[in-house]
This record gives structure tokens, sequence and C-alpha cells, in this order.
């Protein structure tokens, strides 16, 4: 019988653990502490959890032959120090309080471009992310816009309004706090392709999913080499991909999205796709790293590459290659029973399935779909080793990130990680069998397994085994950088609010009066290496560090293995080639992030995704300082910021979108007009009878400005030949306000302005901050995804680590959302 912890004693317990990283602490605790469906926790501290997990991997390492004891797991996973299970797994395993899967990875979807087939994937994302999975599917069998249907609509409308269907559903699935994670792609040759390069950046609807091009040879063929042909369909089709290509272009650039997979160079490189069939690749999950057949998953692991360099930062550091092959093959044993737990975890998952008092024919297609993904796990028994801490174990050994020498040593790392898991995946087959389909003869010709420098075994346990995925979160509570990224920035500010009882009147005062000190929070690993070459604790290093002005930690920055070496400081065109050199040692695909400066040129972009197509990379994610605002600052604007911005003329109609919500237990409605998709003019107000039939139809309303009988200009809501007049229907105070907010919004202020000007209004009557409240509210909506915000997090205390997301304020740095 398990016991409740108190939060606080849980709080303070996990703080200890972590020195007092307040960050990683809190991570910890609101991510992986184990806790029921209330929210009660079960674990005071992250020993515990390692206890956990120790126990149930030493549990099904008994069922086979030279099993590793409980002691030798504990020395293996114990403070996040060699081998870090990721996310679902660490919360997932041992726990009996919740019923989870522990895969990380999904993808599902049919061939069906029936109603019947898109519903069924649509609920089957849903039942996945319930579990807490991410989910990928491909929508390259869905018939393009216009197409022959048989049924009343007559035609298709294509894939944007199924990709909106599939965003929204995944907006409305918490996961315990967080939304679900959703990749949808299509195939560069679909005729649709354009529509979904654009889907995201005109409409700005499709905000709960990541969406990829799978970009093939043949159009990367005409992309680079636009060949003259006398045929008509051939230099139609280059003018077709050349227009998608640039299309793509542009909005990375300017958003993030869409981002390229290169198909071709996936599906020849995959080990599973050489068995044809059910096992073809057909999307991924949603960052990218681990491409899927429908109904396969995979389960996540990382290696803590820092933990195997001997006298870190010193002229005598060391890389034990002979400790990191023993472990590496420890954790693909390791990865290898995690294949039985989740079994077992999807066999309680059935059986909740069947126990629920539900008709049997609605609980069918989730009692399918989880047969499905056992049987592909029982198959080929996928899983996904990685590695975290690339940046610190490079700088550690005395290397700069992206020079020569960094490049090569951490390819030389990775052909020994190659060799190592698999090596252990072949002694593992001999002892407890090879994945059930395996047939030597149809991987013959691979051309991964041929890159092999020395003999392997290829009879194996594991399909495929081998992949780097984004590790925020666990290197956040190991103390490294994630992934092979090098480290994000080296220091940040954060403000601690001080106590009315604590002396001092600290370094600020807030609108409120509440005073704060600000202090430096710096990277883990470099506090280490300055504790190393100052011949101090760790904790005496990072106190002195903390204590430093801006100008004496940046002369200090300079001195370290980490100066020029931040995200936005390496070569983007170099860092594609090193992840192409990467790729070639690991089995599945590779998630990393170029960053490039707020002023890198589309030019730049398109040499990124060339480079990474030619380089041999899988696929490939740019991000482009603040492109999420959708405004790029000129120096002519820098020196002049005070520009007048004329307010387009307004068309006759507007499209309306209209948002109903509980203001103060009453029901209020929005209308927000939208010129290009961008907020206009809205009119906001408690929800009056004569505008009820327009709250429930939502869509194809629009807002028209026209005189009425007596020649004074008038706004109506339009729906279907219904008009009703929305001048008067709410509080004449409200109707001020909203011309005072329209006016804002059709000159260009940006909308996180706008924002920002609502919530610091001053109202004294109730009535109005109920408006106020509502109006800051609806706004918020769209505010584009990676907005800065100007709060501080209320959590974490950092300054300048707020976004928008989806409409809430989020934290970069701990992860912490506010959604009020």
């Amino acid at each position: 019988m398990r016991e409740k912890v108190e939060r606080k004693k849980a709080e303070e317990k996990t703080l200890e653990y972590f020195s007092g990283d307040e960050l990683a602490a809190s991570v910890w605790l609101n991510k992986y502490a184990l806790r029921d469906s209330e929210g009660n926790l079960f674990e005071e501290d992250p020993n515990q959890m390692h206890v956990r997990l120790a126990k149930e991997f030493a549990r099904i390492e008994r069922k086979y032959p030279n099993p590793m004891e409980f002691s030798e797991i504990m020395g293996l996973i114990k403070d996040f120090k060699y081998v870090i299970p990721q996310g679902s797994p660490m919360f997932g395993i041992g726990n009996d309080l919740q019923t989870v899967s522990l895969s990380n990875c999904f993808v599902v979807g049919n061939e069906y471009d029936s109603y019947g087939g898109i519903l069924q994937t649509e609920q089957e994302q849903i039942q996945l992310m319930k579990r807490r999975g991410g989910v990928g599917h491909d929508l390259s069998h869905i018939r393009p816009k216009g197409s022959k249907v048989n049924n009343s609509a007559l035609t298709s409308t294509g894939i944007v309004p199924f990709m909106e269907r599939y965003s929204n559903a995944t907006r409305e699935v918490a996961q315990d706090g967080r939304r679900g994670a959703l990749m949808l792609s299509v195939s560069s040759d679909h005729p649709d392709a354009l529509d979904f390069a654009n889907a995201k950046l005109e409409d700005d609807k499709i905000t709960g999913a990541n969406v990829s091009i799978k970009a093939s040879d043949r159009f990367m063929a005409n992309v680079l080499i636009p060949a003259h042909s006398d045929h008509d369909k051939d230099a139609k089709q280059i003018k077709k991909d050349l227009k998608l290509w640039d299309t793509v272009i542009h909005n990375s650039w300017k958003s993030a999205e869409p981002a390229f997979l290169f198909w071709d160079t996936i599906i020849r490189e995959s080990i599973p796709s050489c068995y044809g069939g059910k096992w073809k690749e057909t999307s991924t999950n949603p960052c990218g790293e681990i491409p899927l057949p429908p109904y396969d998953s995979c389960r996540l692991m990382a290696i803590n590459l820092y933990s195997y360099v001997d006298k870190p930062f010193t002229e005598d550091a060391e890389f034990d290659f002979d400790k990191y092959r023993t472990h590496v093959g420890k954790a693909q044993r390791l990865m290898d029973d995690m294949v039985d737990l989740e079994i077992e975890k999807i066999d309680a998952i059935i059986k909740k399935i069947n126990t629920d008092p539900e008709d049997e024919l609605i609980k069918d297609t989730e009692h399918r779909l989880w047969e499905k993904i056992k049987d592909m796990a029982i198959d080929g028994r996928r899983t996904g080793l990685g590695i975290t801490g690339a940046g610190d174990m490079i700088a550690a050994m005395g290397l700069r990130y992206g020079s020569d020498k960094g490049n090569a040593f951490i390819d030389l790392v990775m052909e020994e990680h190659k060799n190592a898991a698999y090596f252990s995946s072949g002694v593992l087959g001999h002892e407890r069998g090879n994945f059930p389909i395996y047939d030597g003869r149809k991987e013959r010709s691979n051309p991964f397994l041929k890159r092999f420098n020395r003999p392997v075994a290829r009879p194996r346990r594991n399909i495929a085994m081998l992949t780097i995925a984004p590790t925020g979160s666990v290197s956040i509570c190991a103390g490294t950088t994630s992934g092979i990224e090098p480290v994000f920035q080296i220091s940040y500010k954060r403000k601690k609010k001080i106590n009315h009882n604590e002396e001092g009147k600290g370094d600020s005062i807030d609108q409120n009066g509440d005073h704060w000190r600000h202090y430096n929070v710096l990277h883990h690993h470099f506090v280490t290496w300055y504790s190393v070459i100052r011949g101090i604790s760790f904790g005496s290093a990072k106190k002195q560090l903390e204590g430093l002005t801006d100008g004496s930690l940046k002369s200090l920055i300079k001195n370290s293995p980490y100066y020029k070496a931040t995200a936005h400081d390496i070569d983007p065109i170099g860092k594609v080639k090193m992840q192409g050199m990467i790729q070639k040692h690991i089995d599945h695909s590779i998630s990393v992030t170029v960053n490039l400066h707020k002023d890198a040129t589309e030019k730049m972009v398109e040499d990124v995704y060339i480079e990474a197509y030619k380089s041999g990379c899988k696929g490939v994610t740019v991000y482009r300082d603040g492109c999420r605002t959708g405004v790029l600052v000129t120096n002519e604007e820098e020196t002049n910021p005070i520009v007048d911005n004329n307010a387009p003329r307004r068309p006759k109609k507007l499209p309306a979108e209209v948002i109903q919500f509980q203001n103060n237990n009453e029901k209020w409605v929005a209308f927000v007009g939208l010129y290009h998709n961008r907020p206009y003019e809205m009119f906001v107000g408690k929800l009056q009878d004569s505008l009820v039939d327009f709250v429930k139809t939502k869509k194809d309303v629009y807002i028209v400005k026209e005189k009425n009988e007596d020649g004074v200009k008038r706004y109506y809501a339009v729906f279907n030949g219904t008009k009703v007049e929305i001048s008067n229907v709410f509080n004449k105070e409200y109707w001020n306000y909203a011309k005072f907010i329209s006016g804002l919004l059709r000159h260009g202020t940006p909308i996180q302005y706008v924002y920002e000007i609502i919530k610091s209004m001053n109202m004294e009557d109730d009535h109005l901050n109920s408006w106020k409240s509502g109006v800051a509210r609806i706004i918020k909506r769209f505010i584009s995804d990676g907005v800065k915000s100007k709060e501080t997090c209320g959590n974490c205390g950092a300054e300048d680590s707020m976004e928008f997301i989806e409409g809430c304020e989020t934290c970069r740095s701990c992860g912490s959302s506010k959604c009020g």
C-alpha cells in the first residue's frame, strides 16, 4: 500500500536532492513524481523514483538468462548520471496508480479517405494522447480538393479541413496538465501540398499540430537541378515543385513551419522498411526523431555523455570509451526490458477497456487500436536508445561545439554508440530470441547495416534501436545540455520576491510595490567549469557566479569553453553537416533545431534545407529568432521606432470568429472581425437572446458595416440571410472601449501589445472589470506562438522567459503555464 507524501515535504526533499536547483526540482515534481489521477504525490524525491524503476527492470531481467541485479541497474540510473529513461517511461514504469503507456511515440492511420476512415484515425489519435503518447499520421491518402466523392457533397474539400480537425482534437486532450502532441505530414507529390504548406500561416488555426512536407528524391531533384524539358508535363511539374519549395522556404523563414522530411532517404535507410507491407513508415512522431509505420510505437532512453568524461574541464580530460561501451550495452538490455514492460501496460489498458461499462460498439475502436500496437511491439521489439549532454561533453573535453575537432570527436562517440548497441542486441537475440519477424535475407542490402566498420551480429533482438530525441525536461533534471544541441544560453536573469521580514530592498519594485532581488541563473556545467578552474566546491562557485556583475560575468564567459558555442553562435550550415554526419550512426532519425538570427534571410533558410538533404539528414527544422511574431524589424525601423500605420480599408463584410465564454458565471460572446485572418475589430458583451443562433452557428458568420434607415452607420452580424445589429446590443461603455481596441488592431498594433494595454487598464466598476477580463482572454487566443510576454514566471521567477503558446503564457525555463 503506497503512502501519500505531503506536497511541502516533497518540495523540500526534492530541492535538497537537486542542491537548491529550483528549476530542476519543479520539473521533476510536476512531470515525473509518482501521483494518482487526483494529483496526490507518492514520491518525495527522484531517488524513490529510481528505486521504483530499478525494481521493475530487475523483475523483467529475472525472466531471462544472465540477469542484471537491482543494485547494478540502480548504479546506471541513479542521480540521472548515466542512463535516463525519458518522459513516459520515467513516469509510467511501476506506476500502478494510473493506466498509462510507456511509449513516447506513435503513428496511426489507414488508407481510407472516407469519413469513416478519417474519423477512425481521429479517434485513435485521441485514445493514444489520453495515455500520454505523442502521435503522428500522414494525410497523403486523402483525395485532393475538388475530387469527386460518392456522397451529397459531390466533391472533396481536400486535406486542410481535416488538418484543422485533427489539430482541434489535440487541443482538447489534457495529459495531466499538458496538451497532446501531434505531427501531420503530407507528400510533396500530393496536389494539395501547397495548401498544406500555407494552412498554418494563413488560417492561424492549426495550432495543435506540427506539420511537415515529405519531400521525395524526385521533388528534390527538380529543386536542385530544374532541368529544361520539351515535355509540357515535365515543365509543369518542375514549376509546381519549385512553387511548393519557395512557399515552404518562405513560411519556414516567417513562422518555422512547415519543416521538411526527406522521405526517400528515410525509407531507403530504414531497416523495418526492408520487411515491406505493414512495416513501411508513413509518418513520424511529433518531433520527427522516430519514423514509424501505422500502429507501431517506440520508447525512449538517453545516455548522459558528459558523465563519461574523466577529469572534465582540465588538460587531462579523457573520455572513458570502455565504460561507455559497457553502459550502452546494458542500456540496450534495459530498453528491451522496457518493451516487455510496455506489453504489460498494454494488457492493463486492454483490461480496463474491457471492464469499462460502455457499450462494446463504443469501445471497439480503442480495443482494436491497442491490440494492433501490441502486435507490432511483439513482432519488432523496437527501441529508441539515444544520448543527451553532447554539448557539455564537448566542452568538458576542452573542445568547441561546432568546430572540426568537436565534430570529429562526437562522430567517434556515436560510432561506438551504434556498434555497442547493435552488439548488445545481437547478444540479447542469442539469449532471449530474435525479434519474431527477423529475416537476414530481407536486410542484406540495407545501407545502414552495410556501413558498420566491423562485423556485427546481424541476428538480433530488436528491429531498430537508435535515435536522438529532444531531452529538454530530463536534461534539466540531469543538469546537462539537451540531446546533441549546444547550450542554449549560458546565463539568464531570474527574480526572487523578497519577503517583508527580509533585510534589504532588493533590485527592483513592481507595480504592486513588491520588492525583488535579481540574480544570475547559470548553465549547470558552466558552474562546474568555474569550480574546476578555481579549485572550489560547486556550491561556492555557484554562489560567487550568481553575485557577479553583468560585465564581470561576460568577461568570464569569454574565457570558458562555452564561449561562441551557444545555439545562436553556431554556424547553421556547419550544424546541419554535423547532423548528417551523426545520422550515419542512427537507424531512426534525429530531432534537432537549426537556430538562425533574427535578420537571417530566406536564402539562408534555403541553404540549410539543401545542405540537410545533401548531407543525408532525414529531416530538419529551422527556427529564426522571433519569427513566431510574424514581424521583421529593419534597421531603419530601429532608428525611427515610431511609425505611422494606416489602417487597411475595411471591406463591406468581414468574416467573423464567434466565441462564447463564461465570465463571472454569465454567458458572454465575442464577435471578432478578421482581415486576412488577423483581428481587425471586435465586439464583446453579455450574450443577448437575439444572438443565440449566431453562437450556435459560429462558422460562416460575417460582420457588415452599413447605414440603417436613419442613415447612421451600424455594425451587423450576418449568417445565411439573417442579420442582427451588434452596435447597440452591448453596454454603451463596452461599445466605446471596443471602438478603442478595434482602432489599435486595425492600425497594426501587435496583438501582444493590445493584450498588455487591456490588462493594464484600471477599471473601478465591477462590470467593466468583467468586460476587461473577457476581452483579455479573447485577445490572447490570437497571439502567435513564440511571442514573448512581459510577465515574470510566477513559478520559477525567470525574467524574459514567458512566451505565448496556444493562448497561454508559458515559461520556457520551467514549463509552467498561465491560462487565466
